[in-house]
Formats: structure tokens, C-alpha cells, sequence
């Protein structure tokens, strides 16, 4: 496959933005030594990472706003594969949040034998690809995506950013995790967040009662996230992201491809997925139709 513009390829073929993550980043990923009661949420690109990095610290604290209205999301719950990580990672508090696009194979070697959690957060990959296009008209970091048609060839090819949709998830839902692994969708948390917070709070330990529960959903709303300028990504330059071009947090919905994709663009791309997803044994949350 031919490699995408502006990315370090420090590891594998995997992508990564030259601005975000340079080779000892990665190396310090690596050597990253993880605890038994750290929580991990994984997802690819566009799949409800920001989500995460809001409902983490407030599932893992009780409700405790104050991290939220305080504390940038890439400082509270920080990004494995970013520079941050080196400067934030000493001041988390235990049970720490963190966030990756890492696949399973990438994961530091000192993950396999911990205990961390890890919540692996799924999106209908349609959905994803239009999100995806989007930011990358705004990521001042990504290559110009062209023409709707041509980056959806580049998503399916895999030539954007963290590769293949089809290899990442396949990555973690192969994985040999156990109980230490949780899989919800974006879907999920959409149609019923205080239901998703429960799942999720149950699987931490936490035991939340229905009132914090409640409390983290109303604060955790895609509004609420938009209007918060430690979520919202409003702190970053335009240089990085241009919020003129599209804002960061742009709908938040469940379905947006249909006002996107072609009788012709959705037959092909069925056709690419559906093929590289032969044999395995799990079945999609989502009728790809």
C-alpha cells in the first residue's frame, strides 16, 4: 500500500502524525510500565475517544466534576502514543485513564502482564469514514482528504490515519483478554447513556449509585462537551485544528453517512469490509447495509 503524507512509521506500518509522535514517543510507549488497576479505553480514530477521556475520570472518582472543568482531556486522560504521556503521567491519580489507537499488537509489553481494564469502544465504520473526512479538512496535521470519493478509496485501502479499520478492530476482538476486556458501542452510548455508564461502571468496580449516574450522563452529553472548552479541543491552535474548516466535536450522531454516501459508494464499500472480515468468528454489532 502506498504510505500516507506527513507520518512516522518508528514501529510497523502503522500511522502516526509526525507532529503528535515522534520516535522516542514511541519508544517511551513502549517501555511504559502499566499497573494492574489502570483502565484503558481503545478505539480507532473517530470511534468516541473524547467521549472516553470525559466519562473515564468521573466513572473512576464518583462523579467529581472538577477534573473535567479543569483539566484538558489530553492531560487527564492522556493519549498512550502522544508526547504528553512523558509529562502528565506522574501526576495521575491511581486508578489512572489513559486512551489509545494502538492495535493489540502494539501494546507495551508490560499490558499483557497486568491486570488493566480496557474498554474497547466500536463505531459503524460508515460513520467513522465520514467523521474521519471531516477532520482531516480541519487536522492541520493530516494530509487534505480530496474528494468525499476518494478518501473513502483511502479508508478502505487503510492509507489514513491508524490504517485499517477492519485490522484494528479485529486486532482487539481477537485478543486473549478475558474479563479484562469490555466491548460497547458509540451506538450503544448514544441510544441509552446512563445504561452505558452503568455497563461500564459495573465492569470498574465502581458501583456508582443512580444519581451520580445520572449526574455523569448530563455532564457527558455531546452539548454539554461542545460548550466545555477543556473537551472541546477550542485550547488548540488553528495551525492544528481548524475549527473554521469543521469543528472538532461536529454532530454526535448515529446515521450521518446516509446524508454522504451513494447507492455506488455504499455497495463497494459493503463489499470491502464485508470480505476482509470473512472467517471470523465474531459478528458486527451493526448491519453494514
Amino acid at each position: 500500500m502506498s504510505l500516507p503524507r506527513r507520518c512516522t512509521y518508528a514501529i510497523t506500518d502503522f500511522c502516526f502524525p509526525e507532529r503528535l509522535t515522534l520516535t522516542r514517543v514511541l519508544e517511551f510507549a513502549q517501555e511504559f510500565k502499566f499497573e494492574d488497576d489502570d483502565v484503558m479505553a481503545v478505539t480507532y480514530p473517530k470511534s468516541g475517544t473524547i467521549w472516553m477521556q470525559e466519562i473515564l475520570p468521573l466513572v473512576l472518582n464518583g462523579g467529581d466534576l472538577t477534573p473535567i472543568h479543569t483539566i484538558p482531556n489530553w492531560d487527564r486522560v492522556p493519549w498512550l502514543e502522544e508526547k504528553r504521556l512523558a509529562l502528565v503521567v506522574d501526576k495521575l491519580a491511581s486508578p489512572r485513564a489513559l486512551v489509545t489507537h494502538f492495535p493489540y499488537s502494539l501494546m507495551p509489553p508490560s499490558f499483557y502482564t497486568s491486570k488493566a481494564k480496557v474498554i474497547y469502544v466500536m463505531r459503524n465504520p460508515k460513520d467513522i469514514m465520514v467523521s474521519s473526512y471531516y477532520f482531516h479538512q480541519m487536522a492541520g496535521f493530516l494530509e487534505d482528504p480530496g474528494t468525499f470519493d476518494e478518501f473513502m478509496d483511502k479508508f478502505l485501502e487503510g492509507e489514513v490515519l491508524c490504517g485499517k479499520w477492519t485490522d484494528h478492530m479485529k486486532s482487539w476482538r481477537n485478543s486473549a483478554l478475558g474479563d479484562r476486556i469490555m466491548y460497547i458501542t458509540y451506538e450503544e452510548m448514544v441510544q441509552d447513556l446512563p445504561a452505558s455508564l452503568r455497563r461500564i461502571s459495573d465492569f470498574l468496580g465502581r458501583n456508582l449509585t443512580e444519581e451520580v449516574i445520572q449526574k455523569i450522563a448530563e455532564h457527558c452529553s455531546f452539548t454539554t462537551m461542545k460548550t466545555n472548552n477543556m473537551s472541546n479541543f477550542s485550547l488548540v491552535p488553528n495551525v492544528y485544528m481548524d475549527s473554521d474548516k469543521s469543528p472538532f466535536l461536529r454532530k454526535g450522531t448515529v446515521g450521518d453517512w446516509k446524508n454522504h454516501f451513494s447507492s455506488e459508494q455504499l455497495a463497494r464499500f459493503i463489499s470491502v469490509i464485508s470480505k476482509e472480515l470473512e472467517g471470523e468468528s465474531f459478528s458486527l454489532p451493526w448491519s453494514l447495509d
